[in-house]
């Protein structure tokens, strides 16, 4: 798949982050692709494991897609770590889950690249029919795409701005439309 990465400078503090972190959000007959990457080394979490589903990602070093449905209020999160492992949730309104114990969101799929460097490259194919059956996924989808870097001192980084005051990712009233350009 070749597509564009697009780059996030800044952490919710407005404060440089170097090198960028870069994300790609893309469609096609039967996934929502979710493309990261950041040039620097990450901290993993001890329990991750390439495309295995794990719980508190969000600990360490991870890249987040949120997608909402705007009128039901509904969302998902999404966790991607940098070695593939990933992880989802769905609620019902900020920070209320759907259901209290995590359930695997089916047919999901990693890969991921490590540079000798330590940067890496991840992604995440969800299914569509899926998406669309549970969020109603569409024109009126919105998402925010996040990362958490530089663990153990973590920096919270959010690709739409979410309003200031302390780093909560959990604001799908800001969260911004999905638009997809035909490539």
């Amino acid at each position: 798949m070749d597509v564009p990465l697009f780059g996030i400078g800044k952490d919710w503090y407005e404060t440089e982050i170097a090198p960028q972190a870069a994300f790609c959000v893309a469609v096609d007959s039967r996934s929502l692709w979710f493309i990261a990457s950041h040039g620097k080394a990450a901290k993993l979490h001890p329990a991750a494991r390439p495309g295995r589903f794990t719980p508190e990602l969000w600990k360490h070093d991870v890249a987040e897609l949120f997608l909402s449905h705007p009128t039901s209020g509904r969302y998902f999160e999404f966790n991607l770590a940098p070695n593939g492992a990933w992880w989802s949730c769905e609620f019902t309104a900020p920070r209320i889950r759907a259901e209290e114990t995590d359930i695997v969101f089916p047919e999901v799929a990693t890969f991921a690249e490590l540079a000798p460097n330590g940067g890496w490259v991840a992604a995440m194919s969800i299914p569509r029919d899926l998406l669309e059956a549970r969020l109603d996924f569409g024109n009126d989808t919105r998402m925010n795409v996040t990362f958490i870097l530089g663990s153990p001192q973590q920096r919270f980084v959010s690709a739409v701005n979410l309003g200031g005051g302390e780093p909560d990712f959990h604001r799908p009233d800001k969260f911004t439309p999905v638009t997809f350009a035909d490539a």
